[in-house]
């Protein structure tokens, strides 16, 4: 069936039946490669179907591990220690724990405090870390593995080149020598010169005989040596977007910090200093008006000033003399500020008045203010030593920290280069949670700025009124705008220093917000840094992880103003009270600076008489450990006396008010308005509120509340939340068995406990988020609990696992919404990660056994209470296995004991698997949102239950019960579906929930039975393939099923997984499979081939059945890769991505080291290699278009019959085989087949997915065992082994070495789009390229990476962009770079090579060994062409002798190009610079020869094609070492002097010969290295070369090909044209000599029209050159073939220069041919671009929009010069090249080459007089010259093209005078003319063409007269006949004629030659004809008048008249001068026909 039909077909059916024919047809065509896709197996199952796995436990009983030898035997079972129980201490900050130890705690403070002391509890895989998932292949991981590496040496890196291209690979060093002018010189010098050089050294087995096999086993051991362990190391990492697998540990829970700043207060000083100042520093966020943090307070006293309060000091505590504080924010943003407020000891007076002295005196003024000073520090040690223990607001002020944060800028703004990079994936993961919640405008990082020293000199005074922090907030907002008020008050001057810097990790004496001591103290004396406590200004998400309860109690204001008495100067004073007694009050209260650490009372700051004062102040408490209902907080209200008065107590208690702690067990907070009593309170009064009225007690306001205070709780033991609270207040009951019990105003009993419970669990929901959070550990701890152990009420025990279940539900939804923000790439939330990870264990107490007894009352009847399912499936369940131990069978007693084994203590994941399972709509919604943590929570359950009750022993199928199982696979089988339905509601959720499923089975591979676990994947394929056959999007499912696998294939133990030592099972059923078929027609084994083997790299029934998951991930693979997969680029990179990944992970697994183990491990691989052969014709071509590459396919023809694929996917190469052998150049049917349509058909895959496939398939052969390989290539039929060869080259073409130079220049892209022409046309000269693979190229070049239809993956279309984003690299970057790439590309050539002689060995008895060794050959070429490192051309060259020592018939029987191929490469290593290089390919060369003459007694082949081969590097390598090639040529003759072998033959003379002809074409070309940057000199030299091999057609081809392509590096597109148009002569000569063919040119007469130059070729003939000789042209350009290929490389050129005529002519020659060969395609494509050339040349028609050129007479004059010296050229320039031009250039040149001041360049161009030229010098003189034409020609030469086209005479004028000046009178200007004639016609194959012929005629006076005339009189007639017309150009030409001031006008002219008639007769006729030219002068003066009559408008009039009245004077005055009579006119003199202004009369000098 034809591909078309087919495909037709395939539209018609649905997908399954396709599949059915796609299989039937399979079967007919055995040759397709795709034949193994989706149906091939042993068992018949197509690959959309997952095969059965083997029962893994069976499989391993069967195989114990002692059965494998030696290091195979840790493969087979996953090891003994794989899982381990680890205690991990919790981390402590603090050198103390914090944690209460009284002994009487109740239940909540005690399980707090258990929680925040327990270690945690971590169930480690001790091998996950050998997990792609946990040790991920990152750049950097590769960066550091790449360490010592050995750097190979490369020819392109060698020093002093300037590289074009991967060819280039010679140096440039010059070499002396002595060349000499002829083409070829005597040749002795050179002999004598070659004699004397040093050799290279030998080889020294090179001459021996040695058994081939011997030969083989050595080369195999020199290519062992030396090589890269880990291939996948030198190729870059695996691109982390694809990384699904990628997950990691999570960080322990830690306390949370937001970012830190560090402020040290270092000086205060006033003006005057009369009194102790106190400060206090805070934090507010103006915009959320709120305090951020608590108060610091700092004392900057000194010890003079402190001593005024000796009274009142106990001695302070160290604590309290912090000076430095650590402030954490959280939310930074620009609205935050450092507010220090200043507070002194109370005075009399209010506030203004006692801040009066400090903005009045100054420090200047102390001698002036003595008195006064004296006075106020009197008063002030009074009011210090009686009011000490009282104070008063001062002043404030505040510091704006975005200023301090942004004005000093980042701490390393410079450092970071790379500030924009995307942070690592562990960043990502680690960042804080509310790293992201300020991004965006107010973006203002504290964690790094450079740290500041600040002077705050203004304060404000406080003002009694507006003390609130209301009025704080007003304020700071006003501070803000540029004209704030507080700028107008008057300041009071201090001088307050801080540093503000950002807090550095570990500073040494730190004290917590509780004063404890944060690690490290290193002395406890020291002066302390204080933490201060933040307020966050937003919610903090994050859990407790320490003990902390402290309590801030706020006072805000106070209203005593109905209060009768004295009641003016109000302090509030705070005692936290255990009981009523005074002496009860409990020292909890912080102290503030320069006190005792805590206190038993404190007192609000005092506002002079102010009955209603407002407060700022803030106590700091810490709450004991037990809060009991007395605990109260109580005020007392006190009036101070300020002024001593007899008989008035200091203080006056003036009322009283209180706060009890608890209510209903609640901590109470918030605000409170209280009444405020006048009366000492009753007895027993804590237990009430306030709000109560007492009987018999007096209150202020008649009880209304006149006290506002608000307490706030910082507390990890109080949730603070009505519905926590309640939730943990019932389970502390339940567990204290305290009934009855009161909640709020309830009463519980027992009997109302469940219901309660149950309604307290379905509440949690409504629990505000943040303290949730922060109880996140307890809330589930006590969840799991009630599952685990439920619990007993009235003696009857409560099923409450649906309700826990539901609210762990609740609470996992909750967590993750709140933290959205900080989830990983997985969407799972670091917290609930950590408490799974770190803090989650089974409940009961110690790590013991899970089991506890349970209590003896437990009644049958609780069996009702089961949820979900009826109470008689646990009963018959339970009866075969126990729940808590399924080892033990249990024999059941009473009901009532087996009651209670069943559910005394369940086991968690059990119940959570049932529970799931059962769950309802709602809540099952809800947990698979949050799947992931459910999975993890059950599999540590399990894996605690395992660890707990050692029952890692028992055998896997007997570790869970079977009901569990069966819950495990209702839930996959349903978490599955949900994946499937919603991957196109909510593609999140279902890659989330995918992942978390992959996950799940894959940690249930390490704990559960492992076959169990591969039947539920398996289950899980059936119904994604179920689903895929109707879904509309398939791509999308298949992503997910990819990412799946993928994570399954992440397993730490994938490969034990995998079975990898169990051998192949055979076929179970008998009907052979597709594949064997195939096989069958093996070429290479007489007996059928091993179907175990195949099976083993195919994607066989047997392999997926036992390498289960290797079989999933290749099957993707496989299907990815299937043409006719949808949505393909995206999933072939996904596909081939993992598996790139997980090779990855093996080359870096310590365990796989051992070479036999990797082997193992490469057998999981085996189908790689056929699927990559099969995707081939879909690879990115690498090998296409660039440089010198021959492809297998350049020769091969596609349309052979045979059992070939037909629908095109096949490969030439493979047609070559098939065909049977190679075709003979000449036997072509067709000339050129274009790619077959479908040879593309699908996807094709993207660049750098294919070199990522193609470095997988390497890794596979690198590590595969050899032996099973060569079994597997002897298997092979012809066409898919043609195949392989193909994949071996693809290989080479995308690893080749790119070169330094490469690395510096790239920077994104790094394959090359498209290549210069020069490398283009070297291919056509070194004739690798046809037609085939010029269209194939062209077609590439459209779309360079195919066409990706989804544009998502093309940002990264090459591999280097992990590497490149930046695009300034350092140097040591790009070495690092190119040292890598270096070892990878030597690696995969060396594996290729290994792999090729794998071939080798296979083929060498077969039958088609023939076309197959070709190939291979073909193989080893390439490689030896491409850019290669010494290290792996030793080897190359080694294998290439070998293989043409054991079949020379390959290269000397029929192929010339496989030779001329060889020979090339091989003399291009024999120039190379390194030394080793050279010694390998001249022996190569060597043997060749020598081979070729054992063959038939003479190398004529050789001998012909080494010369052609040197010539052709010699003309298009610039850079070629002739030095190094000599050496090579010297070794060469030395191996034939030292051959025995040969001795008595004419070999050592033959060689001989050769060498020194070699040498000769050297000499040439070291000439030509003299001239490299004078391009006239070289074309030149290259031209007299090609001159010299006349009698050689070969070679002058050659090096006409070598002009070409130099030409047109120079642009000179016209002239490679021309050479390409005079090698097409050359070769239809020799054609024509051949056959006569009508359709083809007669020879070079044929090409007359296009070049006149052209007849040179016919030079050959008979007697020079017989055809039949062997060797000669016998290159693919003297075909049919060859003629048409120059001629449209020809055609192509003159389309570039513009020449479109001649495209014409050229195609004229070609259309022949083509019609002759039917080649209808091609000729569609000629009149194509014949047609674009006419419609060309219709639109250029004026000749102005294309130049051609302009052309300079340039000679050469001093001996400097050689054999230039009095040359004269005329040289071609590019057009509208200036004379300056051309002047500056050639000076610039010669005096490059000659020195300053020897170069002169001579302006004029008068004759050169040699004497007076001084002999030192180098003159040179330029000329700009015109075409020139005779008359009779101009009447040919119509249109412009034809005027500049076959041009050989050029003309110059020179004006000069009698005496010697260039310009005088008119009666003495004479014109010298100057007509030189050149020997080609340009264009020509070179830009410069000597002069043969010169010729000078000088115009005397008259003469120059009328010349003059008439180009005025043609002025004026183009200026009147212009259309349209143009008014001023005929006004300006008129001005000029008419004008009476013209200088040497025409009336002057007339006076001087027309006044007076000649006396010389001879003059007569000049004297008429200027008389004529007069006539025809005015008449055309009249009409350009009329003319402009016609134009002008009205203002122009008078300038018209004016014009006719000059007009009318200027006739007036000619009339005399015309109308005089003359003698009669001579007869006119004969004229030459030649040369149209030759006279006869004149003086003429021939030259």
């Amino acid at each position: 069936m034809a591909a078309s039909e087919r495909r037709a077909f395939a539209h018609k059916i649905n997908r399954t039946v396709a599949a059915e024919v796609r299989k039937q047809v399979s079967r007919e065509r055995s040759g397709s490669p795709h034949s193994s896709r989706r149906s091939s197996s042993s068992l018949g199952v197509p690959l959309t179907e997952v095969i059965e796995p083997l029962d893994f436990e069976d499989v391993l009983l069967s195989r114990p591990p002692e059965v494998e030898p030696g290091p195979l035997r840790d493969m087979i079972e996953f090891p003994a220690d794989d899982l381990e129980l680890l205690k991990q201490p919790r981390e402590c900050r603090t050198t103390e724990s914090g944690v209460p130890e009284d002994g009487k705690l109740d239940a909540q403070v005690r399980a707090a405090v258990e929680m925040y002391s327990e270690d945690w509890v971590i169930v480690r895989r001790r091998y996950q870390h050998l997990s792609t998932a946990y040790s991920p292949i990152t750049t950097e991981t590769q960066r550091e593995r790449q360490k010592g590496l050995t750097c190979q040496v490369f020819e392109q890196d060698t020093p002093g080149d300037e590289r074009t291209g991967p060819e280039d690979v010679d140096d440039s060093q010059h070499c002396s020598g002595s060349p000499e002018d002829t083409p070829r010189s005597s040749g002795a010098s050179g002999v004598f010169s070659l004699r004397n050089l040093a050799a290279d050294s030998l080889l020294p087995t090179l001459l021996e005989r040695a058994a081939p096999e011997d030969v083989d086993r050595r080369n195999e051991a020199l290519r062992r040596q030396h090589r890269a362990p880990a291939l996948l190391t030198l190729y870059p990492a695996p691109d982390e977007d694809e990384a699904v697998e990628r997950c990691s540990h999570p960080e322990p829970p830690r306390e949370h910090f937001g970012q830190r700043i560090l402020v040290k207060c270092l000086s205060l000083k006033f003006e005057i200093e009369i009194e102790p100042i106190f400060g206090t520093l805070a934090l507010y966020d103006v915009r959320e008006k709120k305090k951020i943090s608590e108060n610091f307070y700092f004392d900057l006293n000194s010890d003079s000033v402190k001593g005024l309060l000796r009274a009142h000091g106990t001695h302070p505590a160290i604590s309290t003399l912090a000076r430095s504080a650590i402030f954490s924010v959280t939310y930074p943003s620009p609205d935050i500020f450092l507010v220090v407020k200043l507070e002194k000891v109370l005075q009399q007076g209010d506030i203004s008045e006692c801040c009066e002295p400090y903005m009045v005196m100054k420090e200047a003024d102390t001698v002036k203010n003595k008195e006064k000073l004296e006075k106020l520090r009197l008063a002030a040690e009074q009011f210090c030593t009686r009011l000490g223990r009282y104070r008063m607001p001062f002043a404030w002020t505040a510091v704006h920290l975005a200023n301090i944060v942004s004005s000093v800028g980042p701490q390393d703004r410079d450092s970071d280069s790379e500030g924009e990079r995307r942070p690592t994936w562990a960043e990502r993961r680690r960042r804080g949670p509310q790293d992201r919640s300020y991004s965006g405008d107010d973006a203002c990082s504290f964690s790094s700025f450079r740290p500041a020293t600040l002077t705050v000199t203004n304060f404000f005074k406080q003002e009694a009124e507006r003390l609130s922090d209301e009025d704080l907030f007003k304020f700071l907002a006003d501070m803000r705008r540029p004209s704030s008020l507080l700028r107008r008050l008057r300041p009071v001057t201090a001088q307050l220093k801080i540093d503000i810097s950002p807090a550095p990790e570990n500073l040494h004496f730190c004290l917590s917000p509780e004063l404890l001591h944060v690690k490290p103290y290193p002395d406890p004396r020291g002066r302390p840094t204080k933490e201060i406590l933040e307020f966050p200004a937003r919610e903090v998400y994050a859990p407790h992880t320490c003990y902390r309860n402290l309590l801030f109690v706020y006072p805000h204001s106070l209203n005593f103003s109905s209060r009768q008495g004295s009641v003016r100067n109000l302090a509030v004073r705070i005692q936290y009270m255990a009981g009523e007694d005074q002496s009860q009050a409990l020292p909890v209260i912080f102290g503030k600076s320069s006190c005792s650490e805590f206190t038993r009372e404190a007192f609000t700051p005092v506002v002079y008489h102010n009955k209603s004062p407002e407060f700022y102040e803030e106590f700091k408490l810490r709450l004991p450990a037990c809060v009991t209902e007395n605990h109260h907080l109580f005020f007392t209200f006190y009036h101070v006396s300020c002024q001593p008065r007899p008989g008035t107590a200091l203080e006056t208690p003036v009322g009283f008010t209180w706060i009890p702690l608890l209510q209903h067990g609640r901590l109470r907070t918030g605000p409170f308005c209280l009444p405020v009593s006048v009366d000492q309170p009753p007895p027993s009064y804590s237990v009430l509120t306030p709000d109560v009225a007492l009987p018999g007690m007096r209150w202020v306001d008649g009880h209304k509340g006149v006290f506002s205070v608000e307490l706030t709780a910082v507390s990890s033991v109080h949730p603070q939340d009505p519905h926590l609270d309640k939730f943990f207040t019932l389970v502390h009951v339940l567990e204290e068995g305290i009934f009855p019990f009161r909640l709020k105003e309830t009463v519980l009993s027992e009997g109302t406990m469940e219901q309660e419970l149950r309604a307290s669990l379905a509440a949690l929901r409504l629990a505000s988020p943040e303290p949730l959070v922060a109880f996140s550990h307890h809330v589930l701890d006590k969840l799991v609990r009630l599952v685990v152990r439920p619990p007993v009420i009235c003696g009857q025990m409560v099923n409450l696992g649906r309700g826990a279940f539901e609210a762990m539900a609740h609470v996992a939804s909750l967590v993750h919404r709140n933290l959205e923000a900080v989830q990983d790439s997985r969407g799972h939330c670091p917290l609930l990660a950590a408490y799974v990870h770190y803090a989650f264990r089974l409940p009961g107490g110690d790590l013991g056994l899970p089991g506890e007894v349970p209590p003896a009352t437990v009644q049958a009847a609780t069996l009702a209470r089961g949820s979900g399912r009826p109470a008689s499936l646990y009963l018959a369940r339970s009866k075969s296995i126990s729940s808590s131990n399924p080892d033990l069978a249990v024999v059941p007693g009473s009901v009532d004991d087996e009651v209670s084994r069943i559910l005394a203590s369940k086991l968690l994941h059990e119940e959570l698997a049932l529970q799931w399972v059962v769950s309802g709509s709602a809540v099952r919604e809800l947990v698979l949102q949050h799947a992931w943590f459910f999975f993890q929570l059950m599999v540590k359950s399990m894996e605690l239950h395992l660890l707990l009750g050692q029952r890692l022993d028992t055998p896997r199928k007997l570790r869970f019960p079977g009901r569990f199982l069966d819950d495990i696979a209702a839930l996959v089988a349903s978490v599955g579906l949900e994946v499937i339905t919603r991957v196109h509601k909510d593609m999140e959720l279902a890659e989330r929930l995918n992942a978390s499923l992959a996950f799940f089975l894959s940690d249930l591979l390490s704990i559960a039975d492992r076959g169990y676990i591969f039947s539920l994947v398996r289950a899980h394929y059936k119904q994604v393939a179920t689903r895929l056959q109707s879904a509309p999007n398939p791509a999308a499912l298949l992503t997910l099923r990819m990412d799946f696998t993928r994570i399954l294939c992440s397993h730490e133990h994938y490969v034990t997984l995998n079975l990898p030592c169990c051998p192949l099972s055979p076929p179970a059923s008998p009907s052979p499979s597709v594949s064997s078929t195939t096989s069958q027609s093996s070429t290479f084994s007489s007996q059928a081939p091993d179907p175990k083997v195949i099976s083993m790299f195919e994607l066989s029934g047997p392999f997926r059945q036992q390498h289960f998951l290797s079989g999933l991930l290749l099957t993707e693979l496989a299907l990815a890769l299937d043409p006719e997969a949808e949505g393909a680029s995206l999933l072939h990179k996904k596909a081939i991505t993992a598996v790139h990944n997980l090779l990855c992970s093996h080359d870096v697994d310590s365990r796989y080291t051992d070479a036999t183990v990797k082997a193992k491990v490469a057998e999981l691989y085996l189908p790689l290699l056929s699927l990559a052969r099969d995707t081939l014709p879909r690879l990115h071509g690498f090998a296409e278009g660039s440089g010198q590459r021959s492809r297998l396919a350049s020769m091969l023809d596609s349309d052979t019959e045979g059992e070939g694929d037909i629908g095109g996917t096949i490969n030439p190469s493979v047609a070559m085989a098939i065909a049977g052998g190679p075709l003979a150049p000449g036997s072509r049917t067709s000339i050129s087949q274009g790619p077959s349509t479908a040879a593309r058909s699908g996807c094709p895959l993207s660049a750098e997915s294919s070199r990522t496939l193609l470095v997988c398939v390497l890794w596979v052969l690198k590590n595969a065992e050899p032996a099973l390989l060569q079994r597997w290539a002897a298997d092979l039929a012809l066409p898919q082994l043609g195949r392989l060869l193909d994949l071996l080259y693809l290989c080479l073409a995308a690893f080749e070495y790119k070169g330094k130079k490469a690395f510096e220049r790239i920077n994104s892209l790094t394959f090359k789009k498209s290549l210069d022409m020069k490398a283009r046309l070297e291919e056509a000269i070194l004739g690798t390229i046809g037609a085939r693979q010029e269209m194939v190229r062209r077609s590439r070049e459209r779309s360079p990476f195919g066409n990706q239809e989804n544009v998502r993956w093309r940002k990264s279309v090459t591999h280097w962009r992990q590497t490149s984003d930046r695009v300034d690299k350092t140097k040591d970057e790009v070495e690092h770079e190119a040292l890598v790439d270096g070892n990878l590309a030597t690696e995969a050539s060396l594996v290729v090579l290994d792999m090729l002689e794998i071939i080798v060995q296979t083929v060498m008895l077969s039958e088609a060994r023939e076309s197959i060794l070709g190939a291979v050959l073909k193989v080893v070429l390439y490689s030896l062409g491409s850019a290669q490192s010494a290290l792996f051309l030793q080897h190359g060259l080694a294998t290439q002798r070998a293989l043409v020592s054991k079949f020379p018939e390959l290269l000397f029987e029929e192929d010339t190009e496989l030779c001329a191929d060889l020979c090339l490469r091989l003399l291009r290593h024999c120039g190379s610079r390194i030394s080793t290089i050279r010694t390998h390919a001249s022996a190569s060369l060597y043997l060749l020869m020598r081979q070729n003459f054992e063959i038939g007694h003479n190398f004529a082949r050789v001998k012909m094609l080494v010369t052609m081969s040197l010539s052709s590097l010699v003309g298009t390598t610039q850079n070629f070492s002739e030095e190094h090639l000599r050496r090579s040529l010297k070794t060469i003759l030395t191996y034939a002097e030292e051959d025995l072998g040969l001795r008595d033959s004419t070999f050592a003379e033959q060689v001989q010969d050769l060498m020194f002809n070699l040498h000769m074409i050297l000499t040439d070309t070291v000439k030509m290295k003299e001239h490299q940057e004078d391009p006239e000199m070289l074309m030149d030299l290259m031209y007299r070369i090609a001159r010299g091999y006349q009698g050689s057609p070969d070679l002058r081809l050659t090096w006409l090909q070598n002009m070409a392509s130099k030409h047109a590096e120079l642009g000179n597109h016209a002239e490679a044209a021309q050479c390409m148009v005079h090698a097409a002569a050359l070769v239809a000569e020799y054609l024509a000599l051949l056959e006569d063919s009508r359709h083809l040119p007669v020879g070079c007469v044929s090409f007359q029209n296009v070049s006149s130059n052209v007849l040179e070729e016919s030079a050959i003939s008979d007697d020079i050159l017989s055809p039949d000789e062997e060797g000669f042209c016998s290159g693919k350009n003297f075909t049919d073939l060859g003629l048409v290929g120059l001629l449209e490389q020809a055609a192509a050129y003159f389309t570039m220069g513009g020449l479109y005529e001649a495209v014409n002519e050229v195609y004229k020659n070609l259309i022949p041919i083509l019609e002759a060969h039917r080649d209808y395609k091609k000729l569609a494509a000629v009149h194509g671009k014949l047609q674009e050339a006419f419609t060309k040349i219709m639109h250029q028609s004026s000749g102005w929009e294309r130049v051609f050129g302009t052309y300079f007479r340039v000679g050469f004059y001093g001996a400097r010069f050689g054999d230039l010296d009095e040359q004269e050229f005329v040289y071609k320039e590019p057009s509208i090249t200036k004379l300056a031009e051309i002047s500056h250039r050639l000076e610039e040149f010669y005096t490059e080459r000659f020195g300053d001041d020897v170069v002169e360049i001579i302006k004029d161009s008068n004759p050169v007089d040699k004497l007076k030229l001084d002999p030192q010098k180098a003159y040179i003189q330029i000329t700009y010259v015109e075409p020139h034409f005779d008359t009779y020609e101009l009447k040919d030469r119509v249109t412009y093209f034809d005027r500049n086209y076959g041009l050989r005479a050029f003309l110059f004028c020179t004006p000069f005078t009698p005496d010697g000046r260039a310009h005088g009178e008119l009666a003495e200007q004479h014109k010298r003319k100057t007509l030189l004639s050149t020997e080609h016609a340009f264009p020509y194959i070179k830009t410069r063409i000597r002069v043969c012929h010169r010729e000078e005629t000088v115009l005397t006076p008259v003469e120059v007269a009328i010349e003059d005339m008439q180009k005025k009189t043609r002025e004026l007639a183009f200026a009147t006949e212009q259309d349209p017309p143009d008014a001023k150009m005929l006004q300006m030409v008129l001005q000029g004629s008419v004008g009476p001031t013209v200088n040497q006008g025409p009336l002057e002219v007339a006076q001087v030659f027309l006044s007076e008639i000649p006396e010389d007769p001879k003059l007569f006729r000049h004297h008429n004809k200027l008389r004529l030219c007069f006539k025809d002068f005015c008449k055309k003066c009249e009409d350009a008048l009329r003319k402009n009559k016609a134009l002008i408008g009205p203002d122009q009039k008078e300038y018209h008249r004016e014009l006719e009245r000059h007009y009318s004077r200027l006739r007036e005055a000619l009339q005399p001068l015309l109308t005089q009579r003359l003698p009669q006119l001579l007869a006119p003199s004969s004229t030459s026909l030649r040369n149209s202004i030759n006279r006869s009369s004149f003086r003429k000098t021939d030259l």
